[in-house]
């Protein structure tokens, strides 16, 4: 890049093992250029696996929120060595002007007599890279007849989705289970630009969600007699890869929309709410440069959502979010906030600070005082939520979801 043409970035990284439930701290992050190889931050990470985030050079802003020829994000490398675990080199991680990425991190143990180096390559964005286009399918899917296949009685936020990481019929393709919040979050990572206006970028993971949950509650692939939930070939579903980084902007839409749908009025189903680039593809579904242009101008989520898929569709929630201990109250609990809904939070924050001890142990009183707002702020940050010390319905469920997490490493 010309210095003349430079912005900047932001980058932290976030190093955990044990199933991605402990924390590695004091682990050695070198960030390289992915050209030239020059080191340029050589980090360490704290109590909670994190480094701090850097700023580096990305290209011009404009590159990314307007369809031009210019690769919109720069490319670095990631080198992770921790004492007793594997060292972990991930290739192309991207980093987007004005934006803050974050890359995930899973160690694995070291072998005694083993060789211990993991190589990860993360793909190019699918609007810059050179990906098939979808294979067009209806928006509302037929369901099987009652004696038929079993197919959900309402759609239900799964707690995992089955990956096969390949195209269906390739009996050679591995199955990965990813957490759901965290497959949206890959996946519109992939698929979109964190530059995009909010609106536009909600407008596309509420098309992700509801393309996710059609393949969900239809059971479409189980029904075909595959043993898998969705894949990631791009010509039939949509793109994901294990182990690539995600952006800020992203992961807070996500947190926020990820038990809502697209439907239309005399239909069960989410809206199988196909999309494409609009640019190279083009498809009877969302475009994805149409959206952002939308955006631009001022538009909803869901005033761009109707654009595309017809002025009667409204937006709706899942009544049932599995995996969860207890399903949020829909009240914000701050400070002053008593009750039972408060000690649960105490409770749970106490179960993730066994394994993050940067969270201060709570009295489980059921009063949200300040030690529970500071300790809901620090669960905040760790975590990529924004900083309020209050828990809506975003940290409320991130809350319980780690809280899950921890609990069945701890019970093993």
């Amino acid at each position: 890049m010309n210095s003349n043409d430079i912005d900047r970035g932001k980058l932290k990284v976030s190093v955990l093992t044990d199933r991605s439930t402990t924390p590695v701290s004091g682990a050695t992050v070198r960030i390289s250029d992915s050209l030239g190889g020059e080191t340029l931050e050589e980090l360490t990470t704290d109590a909670s696996g994190q480094t701090e985030e850097i700023s580096l050079p990305a290209p011009p802003v404009e590159y990314s929120i307007s369809e031009q020829d210019q690769k919109p994000y720069a490319s670095y490398n990631v080198t992770i060595k921790a004492d007793g675990l594997e060292t972990l080199y991930i290739s192309g991680v991207q980093v987007f002007p004005n934006s803050v990425s974050i890359q995930n991190a899973d160690l694995r143990l070291a072998h005694q007599n083993g060789f211990n180096v993991r190589n990860l390559l993360i793909q190019p964005n699918v609007l810059w890279g050179d990906y098939p286009a979808k294979i067009p399918e209806d928006e509302v899917k037929p369901l099987p007849e009652a004696e038929g296949f079993v197919v959900l009685p309402e759609p239900v936020i799964p707690e995992f989705v089955v990956v096969h990481l390949g195209k269906p019929d390739d009996s050679s393709a591995e199955n990965a289970w990813i957490y759901f919040k965290d497959y949206i979050k890959n996946v519109a990572s992939s698929e979109i630009y964190p530059t995009w206006t909010q609106e536009t970028i909600k407008a596309n993971v509420l098309a992700i969600l509801s393309f996710t949950l059609n393949r969900v509650y239809t059971e479409w692939y189980r029904g075909k007699g595959y043993n898998f939930t969705i894949t990631n070939s791009t010509a039939y579903d949509q793109a994901f890869q294990r182990g690539r980084n995600i952006y800020e902007s992203i992961s807070i839409a996500v947190d926020d929309l990820f038990n809502t749908y697209i439907t239309k009025p005399g239909i069960e189903q989410p809206l199988f709410a196909q999309y494409c680039d609009g640019r190279r593809v083009q498809c009877k579904g969302l475009s994805q440069w149409g959206s952002q242009a939308l955006g631009e101008q001022g538009l909803s989520a869901v005033d761009i959502l109707k654009r595309y898929y017809g002025s009667e569709i409204y937006l709706k929630p899942a009544e049932k979010i599995e995996g969860v201990p207890q399903s949020y109250g829909g009240t914000v609990l701050k400070t002053g906030s008593t009750g039972s809904d408060v000690r649960v939070i105490q409770n749970q924050l106490n179960g993730v600070s066994d394994h993050f001890p940067a969270i201060p142990k709570l009295k489980v009183d059921g009063f949200y005082g300040e030690n529970t707002e500071n300790a809901v702020k620090t669960f905040q940050k760790i975590f990529n939520l924004p900083q309020t010390g209050e828990v809506d319905f975003a940290t409320w469920y991130e809350i319980s979801n780690i809280f899950v997490s921890v609990s069945q490493i701890s019970s093993l």
